[in-house]
């Protein structure tokens, strides 16, 4: 079965509220795409409709050109995390998967490769009931995986994670991504896809916001600004200024200039004798992309 993702003009309504409207795009082999957006932007509401728990007015969703619901032995095709809390808190991790693998027709063996996989080894005959979310992330990562299926659908995959666990499943998804799976990653933060999201599809509003390169997304939002490191940043503040450039404090010490090039901001400092340390082109953060890009669709902001 070819591992590809495919939603196409997906319109749903819940009374007058509009959850989707319009939402296109698709998930290719061997890479992760990030699929983030503020609360409420229709994340989790898409991956129900791919998955075929929710139905919509209009559009389709496939999964290698097919439905989820002509799946046979969907597991096969497909592995899904979208509720960490959804098992059975009497039975031990192995158990609840030993209970999916017999409805897929799958062997204890599977189950052993996917706790080792999950690392969950250790914890595994312990009843999930006990587990932190952390661990049940793992499980629920454990249960997507039993049928080693081409395309993976993660929903918050990071949440209740320590910080050891955030760079497991970051090197986890990249791994398995690298196996030639399509792998689907929701979140609501974009820095927890820092240095593994390929691609990335960003909506608000039930739309489609950006849907592109990870690398290209940067890349615009980037712009021409230039980073700058001083000791005296007001005096540099004032010659940057005067010369026409918006400057900005970005923490850390570090200034953000736009309007000028590099050249021009170490050329300008040198003529005012303000000193620095550092000039260099910005980069973007995934996160500030993220910012820039969801901050007209974000529905309840803080005001000051």
């Amino acid at each position: 079965m070819e591992a590809t993702i495919e939603v196409s003009g997906l319109r749903k309504r819940f009374g007058p509220t509009v959850a989707l409207d319009g939402m296109s795009f698709s998930v290719q082999p061997g890479h992760v795409t990030g699929f983030v957006g503020p609360n409420g932007a229709g994340k989790s509401t898409t991956m129900r409709v791919i998955l075929g728990l929710a139905a919509v007015e209009e559009g389709s969703a496939l999964i290698g050109g097919r439905p989820y619901r002509s799946l046979r032995d969907p597991l096969r095709h497909v592995g899904a995390l979208l509720d960490a809390g959804a098992l059975q808190p009497g039975r031990t991790a192995r158990n609840h998967l030993l209970w999916l693998a017999h409805s897929q027709g799958l062997t204890a063996k599977r189950v052993d490769e996917v706790i080792e996989q999950a690392g969950l080894g250790s914890v595994a005959r312990r009843r999930a009931g006990g587990y932190s979310l952390g661990m049940r992330q793992r499980l629920g990562v454990a249960a997507a995986l039993l049928g080693d299926p081409p395309v993976l659908i993660l929903d918050e995959p990071f949440n209740g994670l320590d910080p050891d666990g955030i760079v497991w499943m970051r090197e986890f998804l990249a791994e398995l991504a690298g196996q030639g799976r399509a792998v689907l990653v929701s979140s609501h933060l974009m820095s927890e896809l820092q240095d593994t999201a390929a691609h990335v599809v960003v909506i608000g509003r039930g739309k489609v916001i950006a849907d592109t390169s990870v690398a290209e997304l940067l890349a615009a939002v980037s712009g021409d600004r230039v980073t700058l490191l001083t000791g005296a940043p007001s005096e540099a503040v004032r010659v940057l200024s005067r010369a026409g450039a918006t400057v900005t404090a970005s923490g850390q010490g570090a200034l953000t200039v736009s309007g000028l090039g590099a050249g021009e901001v170490v050329a300008l400092l040198g003529a005012g004798a303000v000193p620095f340390s550092e000039v260099s082109a910005h980069r973007a953060t995934l996160e500030e992309a993220y910012m820039e890009l969801t901050r007209d669709a974000v529905e309840f902001r803080a005001t000051r």
